[in-house]
């Protein structure tokens, strides 16, 4: 655990600081704020990739739902703790530059540039936090030793991110209306609506297989924490996939002037 943590706690920083520093050799025109936007969605990507196979490892391992065990299940939240940590810091220096390049002058680690932040990216810092204080302490100590394949599949739901993070640096580099972006957008969206929406239904029913019971009555009968933990996971992913669709609509729909706003 404990080296486990230091370990990502310093990977993630460090990779993030690299990529900085080797965009400033590559691209020396660029401002510090588009290479801190492209260092923290590479690094995203590195993270979201991590979790996605050790997910599919875990997942294919365990062929007993309920009780079968594997060590990343355990071990990778403990990558998570630190990247999490990470990344609502990235977020603030990401936004407190676009502030400063839009003409907000607001002095760094300030209460009102961190309040700022706090109102313009609440549900994805909320998200974070939830993970770090809620999710955290379940999938650690209050689930016991059971459930490692529900984890597992939880950690395939960062198979969207870097499709997600992609999409993000071809509108950086200026590239929306390229091939390679709309075929990014439709890739989006369907490993978003198969790993972030479509997952939790899979779960049900992987549970329902396991104790021989429709999938319509597994909410019924498992632990109301279990319920009410998928709930507060899955509302905010159907709020993203929400937006994805908005963006697919104008992407695919408009015109290239409506396309590139």
């Amino acid at each position: 655990m404990w080296r486990t943590l230091a370990l990502a706690s310093a990977f993630f920083p460090g990779l993030f600081i690299l990529c900085i520093r080797l965009l400033r050799w590559a691209a020396p025109g660029w401002s510090l704020k588009d290479r801190i936007l492209l260092s923290g969605r590479l690094v995203s990507t590195v993270q979201a990739t991590m979790a996605t196979v050790s997910g599919i490892t875990v997942v294919l391992s365990c062929k007993d739902v309920v009780h079968d065990r594997h060590w990343l299940a355990v071990e990778y939240i403990w990558v998570l703790v630190p990247y999490m940590t990470y990344d609502i810091y990235v977020m603030y220096l990401c936004h407190w530059h676009k502030s400063q390049e839009k003409g907000i002058l607001e002095k760094k680690h300030s209460l009102s540039s961190v309040w700022s932040f706090l109102l313009q990216e609440r549900l994805m810092v909320t998200h974070h936090l939830f993970i770090l204080i809620v999710l955290t302490p379940i999938t650690q100590h209050f689930r016991g030793e059971l459930g490692d394949f529900f984890v597992g599949c939880i950690f395939t739901a960062e198979l969207s991110t870097p499709f997600v993070s992609l999409g993000k640096i071809l509108m950086q580099l200026k590239m929306q209306d390229t091939l390679l972006h709309k075929v990014n957008g439709i890739l989006i969206l369907v490993t978003f609506f198969l790993c972030r929406i479509l997952l939790f239904p899979f779960m049900y029913a992987a549970y329902g297989r396991q104790v021989g019971i429709p999938a319509y009555l597994v909410p019924f009968r498992i632990p109301l924490h279990c319920n009410i933990a998928n709930a507060s996971l899955i509302a905010p992913q159907l709020y993203w996939f929400r937006l994805i669709c908005r963006k697919a609509a104008r992407l695919y729909g408009g015109s290239p002037a409506h396309r590139s706003r």
